[in-house]
């Protein structure tokens, strides 16, 4: 005789676990069971066998028979005209199918649920905005570019830090590391007046504060420095009303410049990339934006959470997507910027996005995102 097939193997492995559990739940149930392997056979075999099987439940949950499927429950019939059918039963197959299929695990297991519910209330402007998230690779840079870029277009006249000692926002907007005479490190150790730093791009009303190779030493630098933790919010003081955005591009880490960041703005705008690794670290990232609230900055908000790199092909994009606005509400921006290899084309021609390739799908998205950071904001009066 030939042996089973896998599938069927399987099958029966699967039927005697579901088996078992029915048998240990509920085991006056398993009295009016027929075996599955009878399914197929007339009405009359099933009833002639129904005592002898309802005879050997004991037996079967003891010791059960691997060649034997376990029992499937009947659908019991009406015995009068009176009496209220049954719901129909669900089918066997579409029943084992939702049985078997993998189950999703949760991406915010661990992530505290730090964030209120409600949506942001509308912005005054001048506001400071700082782009943050510990995890490198998920967009920080790109999205303060372009973010910048995008409010740039519509009217708003915006101002770019970059805090990050890499300078990748520096070089993205066309700015070379070796023609600067002033930068972002200067304004925090040498106290230089941050509009003496300020650069030009080719976005009309967007600006760059540079950053160079210098700021990687000022984590070190600043660790004797008196009130350290204040030094960027006191040179933004000086210069914040000449520009209704600031935006900070935080380094991908939790350091001293991150906290300089946090402790200059008014709100944070946290990048996650859809993947299953774009909750790992939030929940710190949370836990020390609300340090920074408590001992530095009351005032600062997480303004939102944008997704980036969103792949529409694969079907984990839309498990991560589901997954962070199931835990974090109308905190998440509607707008999601895809994977497109037209933003990764933008920096090496020194261009956002925006006028790289005005029209592709990721300048799209992050004019829209623009729309959506900057909706209901006003003017300051007075």
């Amino acid at each position: 005789m030939a042996s089973d097939d896998p599938d069927t193997t399987g099958r029966r492995r699967w039927f005697r676990i579901l088996g078992s559990a029915r048998n240990s739940s509920s085991p006056g149930a398993a009295t009016t069971a027929a075996p599955e392997s009878e399914s197929l056979a007339p009405p009359e075999a099933s009833e002639t066998r129904a005592e002898d099987d309802a005879e050997s439940v004991s037996q079967d949950e003891a010791a059960p028979d691997p060649d034997i499927a376990d029992p499937e429950p009947e659908v019991p019939t009406p015995s009068s005209g009176s009496e209220v059918a049954p719901e129909a039963p669900v089918p066997k197959v579409a029943r084992v199918a939702a049985d078997r299929a993998p189950k999703r695990p949760r991406l915010t297991d661990g992530v505290p649920a730090a964030l209120p519910v409600v949506p942001p209330e509308p912005m005054t402007l001048p506001r400071v905005i700082a782009i943050a998230n510990q995890k490198g690779g998920v967009g920080k840079t790109t999205t303060a570019v372009n973010l910048g870029a995008g409010l740039a277009e519509l009217g708003h006249r915006v101002l770019i830090i970059d805090l990050d000692p890499q300078g990748n926002a520096t070089t993205g907007l066309g700015i070379s590391h070796r023609n600067v005479e002033g930068s972002i490190y200067d304004v925090i150790m040498n106290d230089i007046p941050i509009e003496d730093c300020v650069e030009p791009t080719t976005v009309r009303n967007l600006f760059v504060v540079p950053a160079t190779i210098d700021l990687a030493g000022a984590e070190i630098e600043l660790v004797p420095a008196f009130s350290r933790e204040l030094k960027l919010r006191r040179a933004i003081q000086q210069s914040r009303d000449d520009y209704d955005f600031t935006l900070i591009d935080c380094p991908p880490s939790l350091g001293l410049l991150t906290v300089n960041g946090l402790a200059a703005a008014d709100d944070v705008v946290v990048p996650i990339q859809c993947e299953y690794y774009a909750l790992e670290g939030l929940g710190q990232l949370l836990r020390n934006v609300s340090l920074v609230k408590t001992n530095l900055n009351p005032r600062l908000e997480v303004r939102g959470i944008v997704l980036t790199m969103y792949d529409a092909r694969t079907k984990l994009a839309e498990q991560v997507e589901h997954e962070v606005r199931l835990h974090f509400g109308p905190k998440v921006y509607r707008t999601v910027v895809p994977r497109t290899v037209r933003i990764s084309e933008a920096p090496s021609f020194g261009q956002p996005v925006t006028v790289f390739d005005s029209t592709s799908r990721g300048a799209v998205a992050y004019r829209e995102l623009a729309k959506e950071v900057s909706s209901g904001a006003t003017r300051r009066v007075g």
